[in-house]
Parts: structure tokens; sequence; C-alpha cells
């Protein structure tokens, strides 16, 4: 299975730290946070990445080259101007194949195991969930017994975590668009599984979360 890496927003919550480097690139826990991702990505014997740019995303080339430092494969899918979640990756899907790849968000930090994620049958996507933080309260999806659904009493937060299917796209065309306008659809349909992370999560999406992540997490992480 491939994965892909989305790398492509701007930070703007993190300034000032995000001015002159991308949010991937910032350290936590004594390392780049995408370099957590890339770790856990190849310990789960997924190698084969894709990652998207477009602020400064000429740093995280530099940085990353290849991948092969970090025992991995890297190609880049440069965007220039953001294309939103689902536009990035809807311009990444030649990189990508036409199998099931996971999808991880660059800004999160998470110990998941990565190995133990896979789209059932008959599904077009895998969401993983948690449950909602401090600064997310009313969730984004619910679950039921092992479904995604728009519609619950009580709803739980998308991770950034996902194992999508490049047919989830086959409407879309070229441009900014959300991963959920593609999602909504998939789940009406009852194309769209999902699982509750029991792991550790958080957003690093502030200053604040940084700090939270470090602590989470530990310098030995």
């Amino acid at each position: 299975m491939k994965a892909m890496i989305l790398a492509a927003g701007k930070g703007e919550r993190m300034r000032p730290l995000t001015l002159t480097r991308p949010k991937p690139l910032i350290e936590v826990n004594g390392r780049p946070l995408i370099e957590h991702h890339i770790q856990a990505l190849a310990a789960a014997g997924i190698t084969d990445l894709v990652i998207n740019h477009a602020w400064l995303g000429d740093q995280l080339e530099a940085v990353l080259g290849d991948g092969s430092r970090l025992g991995v494969s890297i190609r880049f899918s440069a965007e220039g101007e953001p294309l939103e979640t689902g536009g990035g990756i809807f311009r990444a899907l030649p990189l990508l194949g036409s199998e099931p790849f996971m999808l991880i968000n660059g800004d999160i930090r998470t110990d998941v195991d990565f190995a133990a994620l896979a789209l059932p049958a008959g599904c077009l996507a895998h969401l993983v969930l948690v449950d909602n933080p401090v600064h997310h309260p009313s969730g984004d999806f619910g679950l039921v017994e092992g479904r995604i659904t728009l519609e619950a009493s009580e709803k739980l937060t998308y991770s950034g975590i996902a194992v999508l299917h490049p047919q989830l796209f086959s409407r879309c065309t070229a441009g900014a668009f959300k991963l959920v306008d593609v999602l909504r659809p998939a789940i009406v349909a009852g194309q769209v599984s999902g699982q509750r992370l029991a792991g550790r999560w958080v957003d690093v999406g502030t200053l604040e979360r940084l700090a939270e992540a470090e602590q989470l997490f530990g310098m030995a992480s």
C-alpha cells in the first residue's frame, strides 16, 4: 500500500514559526513533525510515499529528498497554490496508482498502528475517528457498527487518518475542493467504514497544541 501525507497548508495559526518554514518541518519531540509519520509508515512496511506541498514546499523537498535517508521512497506533488484536501489528493492520484492508499494529515501527532488499517470490501473509504478535542467539541461524523454516518446524536472527530480508494474521486475534476465533499455522498451510499482510535493523537494546529504534543509524547518518542 502507498501513502500520501498532506503537507500543503500554510499553518497560519502556527505563526511566527511557519513564516519561514512549512508546518510539517516544525520540530516536535526532537524531529520534524512529518518525519514522525514517515518513520511510523516505514515501520508498518509502507515505504512508497507521496507528499503534496505548496507553502515553502522547496524546503520539504530539500530536507526529505527522495526519502532514502529515512528508508522510504518519496515523490512530491507540487501545487503552487493549495488545492484543499480533496483537490490535493485528486492532483496526486497519478502518483498513487489504482489501489487503496493511506492518507495522513501532515499536522497531527499520533501513535496509530498504520499496519492495522485496511479498507473493507465494498468501501471507498475507511476513516479513523478520535474523541472530540476541546477545540472541536461538536465532532464530524457518527460511527455505528463500524460504519460512518452523517446523522448521529453523538459525533466523533475525523483524525486526519484514512484509507481511501481512488474511485472515491471518480467524478471529480481538477481544482480546489475539500475531502468531505466526496466523502458525504459515499457515506450516504454506505461505502465509508470507520473506527475509533484508542491511542494518542494531537492536532498540532496551534502553538498551544504543539506544547501539548511535546508533553503527551515526550522526547523518547
